[in-house]
């Protein structure tokens, strides 16, 4: 636009030309008008002007003369006509300025300024009488004009757009106008950051112009020079990183005196060197490694290899140390307990260790104690001793028993045990003072003294001719007596020597009293009888009195009927005495057979000796008691003492030669009467073998017989059933009691339920005895899978059994039973599986009934349809040469008539089924 004042100086002209043309319009009007008397005179003849002026002129005086005069904006003669005057007809610019567009109107006209510009009055139309003039606008005061990252630039009556640094036209030139255009200015994107060896990029948030990126150096690495950062610049590109990062290297590390290094000759970052102090000398300090850090540099020791001197030993309580005062590396101190205190732990040395210190002895003494003195059978102690070192305890024989040998004193010994004494003790004999008189009456004196007590003896009598070994006399009775002196005269055949053994039974069991009788009158010996279990007397003939006999023993070992030679003695004994007695030194526990030769008349007598034992074995009275389980009694010495009994147990089924069971185990117990219950198989034999861990030859060996159990009853889910028969679930069961062999499905009536035995029907078939009941179905135990279902009556072979449907309206009971078999061996268990009541067809049978009614329908309908096509065709198309043959014809139809019948009758029939 053109400055106001140029738009004034071009106006001047027209102005001056307006106002001449004003004048002279003036001057010809003056002179066109009349004189005052002329007026006066044609007044009252000439119309009124005003009246004539036009529609858009105005009626004015000019000189006294009414005038009509077009209005502003109007040209013509004010009285027939005024038409309007189009101002703009001289261009906008003469008539509204510069920038301008000129709008005629009717009778005037007005202004409006061109695009880019605006009136500098501030109204959108103007006439420009009043001096307004357009001047350019500046679009570019309105924010975001350009758009993102655009910036805008003003021009006349116009603007213009172009991109900031940082940003680019997308889909145009550099400048550009946003007005009806699709440019814009897009970010510069410099994409994913350039790498950097040895180094990593910080986690970015975007990457336009002017984003920064920073470099780290990876671990073990350290910046060597350059800069880390790196910025996104105007032309897409990242600029500015020139980082080096160097591998950390700390270099050797650090010399310890009187170490050595222990090291992989790496000097990279966690790099570690080890410090072992040399022989001698130990480490100090807090630690003896170092590490190389991320400064480059080797970690300080804070320690030193110093000399090892452990100093003193420590002291342990209660003990006394062996010691040669060197305290040096290596240097060892023994320690042991001092007199009255014994050690409970091994180790009892300690030596000087590599660092500095000695090591802590394990050896703990504690005062010797011997505890509780060991129990003697039968026996008690007759004070409550001390258990200290030295200490004395004294044993007596409890009431009821006697004194039997051994020594009675127990002593606790310095090592903290108690000496066992020796002590036996013995039931005291209910029977003493045994003798013989007139050679077969025994009397005796009894040891109670209650008065008035029944006591019953048990008498065994066993009778030998010495020279007639095949002769045997034996008898064993009862005898009762309440006298403190008993007398028996026993019923004794003559020429035989008795073995009479006396055994108190009631009312309390007692120690056998064994004497010897010789019926013989000529024999030397008379009265023979053993007293205090070794010793034998007799009675010599009266004859001989006062003469000096030698009899010659010969002592043997008896195990059961056989004489042991390898265990004999041979002893001479001369006397005179009238009723010699002689006293033997033998085992207790031991079986002998005596026989006294005389040596003067070679009498031969021959008597037992049975001794009891002193103590009882760690292995006696084994028995079996709840059918799989042993029990026995150990010593009573040994009782509270932990014994250990190896078994070693052997199985075996004779009907069944694969099964075979072996089990070895220890058992440890400290019990009297152990007892053990062994888990053992049914229908099985075992061998037991138990053999004792401290004693190896001492074992006993036993048979168990396990009988053979039936099979576990069946688990099955009851059912009872009004109508259609459902599938059963047959659940598999566990072999517990051997392996089960098949399973069995029996169908019977039900009012045959209660007379039916698990044994019954074992191979009755459903064609052999229907009426009885019968085996549906048999399973062998490996094609049984859990939960198996059966559906009685589906007329399937099961094993060799048919699955017969059941009658309709018929009361049935179904059994289920398992079976174990091995050759001669069986066993079974059975349960009720379900009680059928008024059996009616299942859906299934009357689906596939109707299935078959329809199709025999259709099948006669179909040959029906055929047979009549066939006679109409014959009857139709008969040819000359058939008609002859018309009886023929007829008896085919009837042939295939009565072919259809019974086709018809045939399919009907299997219906029903």
């Amino acid at each position: 636009m053109s400055p106001p004042g140029t738009g004034l100086a071009a106006r001047r002209p027209r102005r001056l030309r307006l106002a001449l043309r004003r004048l002279l319009l003036l001057l010809w009007l003056h002179a066109a008008r009349p004189a005052q008397g002329q007026r006066a005179a044609t007044n009252s003849s000439v119309p009124d002007v005003c009246a004539t002026c036009h529609a858009n002129a105005t009626c004015q005086q000019k000189e006294g003369k009414n005038v009509c005069i077009c209005n502003y904006g109007f040209v013509g003669n004010g009285r027939t006509h005024c038409q309007d005057k189009d101002e703009c007809q001289i261009g906008a610019s003469k008539i509204c300025g510069e920038h301008t567009s000129c709008h005629n109107t009717h009778g005037s006209f007005y202004c409006i300024c061109l695009e880019g510009y605006h009136p500098s009055n501030n109204n959108k139309i103007f006439i420009p009488n009043d001096g307004t003039y357009c001047t350019d606008i500046d679009e570019c005061q309105v924010s975001g004009l350009c758009g993102v990252g655009g910036r805008c630039v003003n021009t006349i009556g116009s603007y213009s757009c172009y991109c900031m640094e940082g940003y680019r036209p997308e889909n145009g030139t550099e400048f550009f106008h946003p007005a009806g255009n699709t440019v814009s200015c897009k970010a510069v994107d410099c994409g994913v950051p350039p790498s950097v060896l040895n180094a990593h990029s910080a986690p970015l948030r975007r990457t336009t112009y002017g984003s920064e990126v920073a470099y780290i150096c990876l671990h073990g690495y350290v910046m060597e020079s350059g800069n880390q950062t790196a910025v996104c610049n105007a032309k897409g590109q990242w600029e500015g990183a020139d980082l080096v990062c160097k591998e950390i290297d700390c270099g050797r590390p650090l010399w310890i005196p009187h170490a050595e290094m222990i090291w992989d000759n790496s000097t990279t970052l966690g790099s570690m060197v080890y410090y072992k102090c040399s022989e001698g000398f130990h480490f100090s300090g807090e630690k003896n490694f170092s590490q190389c850090t991320i400064i480059q540099k080797w970690e300080n020791i804070t320690g030193a290899c110093e000399v090892t001197d452990c100093g003193r030993p420590p002291s342990i309580p209660n003990t006394d140390m062996i010691w040669n005062n060197i305290s040096q590396l290596g240097s060892s101190v023994h320690y042991q307990c001092k007199k009255g205190f014994r050690s409970i732990n091994g180790r009892n040395t300690s030596r000087c260790i590599y660092n500095g210190s000695w090591e802590i002895p394990a050896i703990i003494c504690k005062e010797v104690d011997c505890g509780i003195p060991p129990p003697i059978q039968h026996a008690e102690l007759m004070s409550n001793p001390s258990s200290s070192p030295g200490s004395v305890v004294q044993y007596s024989c409890q009431k009821g028993f006697e004194y039997a040998g051994g020594n009675n004193i127990s002593v606790c010994t310095e090592e903290g045990v108690w000496v066992k004494s020796t002590l036996t003790c013995t039931v005291k004999a209910a029977i003493g003072n045994v003798s013989i008189f007139n050679q077969t009456c025994v009397k005796w004196r009894r040891s109670t003294r209650e008065t008035n007590l029944k006591m019953v003896y048990l008498f065994h009598i066993q009778g030998r001719r010495w020279h007639q070994e095949a002769f045997f006399h034996e008898a064993v009775f009862n005898f009762t007596a309440e006298e403190e002196t008993p007398e028996l005269c026993l019923d004794l055949q003559a020429g035989m020597n008795y073995t009479v053994n006396i055994t108190v039974v009631s009312p309390e069991p007692s120690r056998p009293v064994t004497v010897t009788i010789k019926t013989v009158e000529e024999e030397g010996f008379g009265n023979v009888s053993v007293f205090n279990d070794t010793c034998l007397k007799w009675r010599r003939r009266s004859g001989r009195i006062g003469v000096k006999e030698t009899y010659l023993f010969h002592i043997q070992e008896q195990r059961g009927h056989f004489l042991k030679s390898s265990h004999e003695m041979m002893i001479n004994f001369t006397t005179e005495e009238e009723n010699p007695e002689v006293c033997l030194s033998l085992h207790l526990g031991v079986n002998y057979t005596l026989t006294v030769t005389e040596a003067s008349t070679t009498l031969v007598l021959q008597t037992p000796i049975m001794l009891p034992a002193t103590e009882e074995e760690l292995l006696s009275n084994v028995s079996i008691f709840n059918e799989t389980c042993v029990k026995w009694q150990r010593k009573v010495a040994r009782a509270g003492t932990k014994e250990t009994y190896t078994f070693r147990i052997l199985g075996r089924r004779w009907y069944q030669k694969e099964f075979s069971r072996e089990m070895i185990f220890n058992f440890t117990t400290g019990e009297e009467t152990p007892e053990v219950c062994l888990e053992l198989n049914s229908g099985a034999n075992y061998m037991v073998n138990i053999t004792t861990a401290s004693s190896k030859g001492t074992s006993a060996l036993i048979t168990i017989a396990i009988k053979t159990e039936d099979p576990p009853f069946p688990e099955i889910e009851f059912v009872t059933v009004h109508g259609p028969m459902p599938a059963l679930s047959l659940r598999k069961a566990e072999d517990r009691n051997g392996p089960i062999s098949f399973y069995q499905v029996i169908v019977l009536p039900l009012a045959l339920q209660s007379t039916f035995t698990c044994d019954s029907l074992a191979a009755v078939t459903f064609f052999s005895n229907a009426t009885e009941g019968y085996v549906a179905a048999e399973f062998l135990a490996k094609d049984v899978a859990d939960n198996m279902l059966i559906s009685l009556g589906d007329r399937h072979y099961y094993g060799a059994f048919y699955n017969a449907p059941l009658k309709q309206g018929k009361d049935y009971c179904v059994v289920l039973r398992i079976i174990s078999q091995w050759n001669k061996v069986r066993t079974q268990s059975c349960a009720v599986w379900a009680q059928i009541e008024d059996l009616s067809p299942t859906l299934q049978h009357m689906t596939l009934t109707g299935l078959g009614s329809v199709t025999a329908i259709c099948l006669i309908l179909f040959l029906s349809f055929l047979a009549a096509r066939s006679y109409l065709h014959s009857t139709v198309h008969v040819p000359p040469a058939a008609l002859a043959k018309g009886v023929s014809y007829e008896t085919t139809m009837d042939a295939a008539g009565v072919g259809i019948a019974s086709s018809f009758l045939e399919i009907e029939s299997v219906s029903l089924l």
